[in-house]
């Protein structure tokens, strides 16, 4: 294939998403192009749709295609729990899993200067007025445990000083299931120091 053809173009536009290679990504342009014409129009509409209409929730930023999700409109969820996320993704991860019937903040990220990540592409301005706003008890922080994830959790810990949000972190350490043999140490000592009652 020459890089200007289109099939290569195709083939490119493919690699943009995360965990495609460039051998996947021709599977996927051969298949369509070859076996599937109609479900690669499809594809290519609902697509265009997508991006053209799905933003940002004014209030917890997680993608809708409203100005206010569903989940900070609906009038069964406690506006007094607030779980801070990274991502959309991580919504959909905790609704599946839990019970857990509060609100939410996207954050988009984690702090991280050297990846262009500050407070204010995360967007702690808004959650600062969240917490400062009388209305949320406490401040689930569903963060990951990385060293940005920890610096991010001190961030919105400080920036909760002075208000009455209790900022409570989830629980990390080792998997249901897991054999301790094949945790890392770190996990292991994560979990060792932050164990809770019997």
């Amino acid at each position: 294939m020459s890089d200007s053809s289109l099939l290569q173009q195709l083939v490119d536009a493919l690699r943009c998403l995360p965990g495609v290679g460039p051998k996947s990504a021709q599977r996927m342009v051969f298949y369509l192009l070859e076996h599937d014409r109609d479900a690669g129009r499809h594809l290519a509409g609902v697509l265009g749709e997508a991006m053209a209409r799905i933003g940002h929730c004014r209030e917890c930023r997680t993608l809708t295609e409203r100005e206010v999700c569903t989940l900070c409109a609906s009038p069964a969820r406690d506006p007094a729990l607030l779980c801070i996320v990274e991502q959309p993704s991580d919504i959909a991860a905790i609704e599946q899993a839990t019970d857990y019937r509060g609100r939410y903040f996207v954050l988009g990220g984690r702090l991280s200067p050297l990846d262009g990540m500050g407070p204010e592409e995360l967007g702690l301005e808004l959650l600062g007025e969240r917490l400062h706003s009388g209305l949320v008890r406490e401040a689930i922080l569903a963060i990951s445990p990385t060293v940005e994830g920890s610096a991010t959790a001190h961030y919105i810990h400080d920036l909760a000083a002075g208000s009455d949000v209790r900022i409570t972190r989830i629980a990390h350490g080792v998997p249901l299931g897991g054999e301790l043999e094949l945790v890392d140490g770190g996990t292991l000592a994560h979990a060792f120091a932050g164990r809770t009652g019997f």
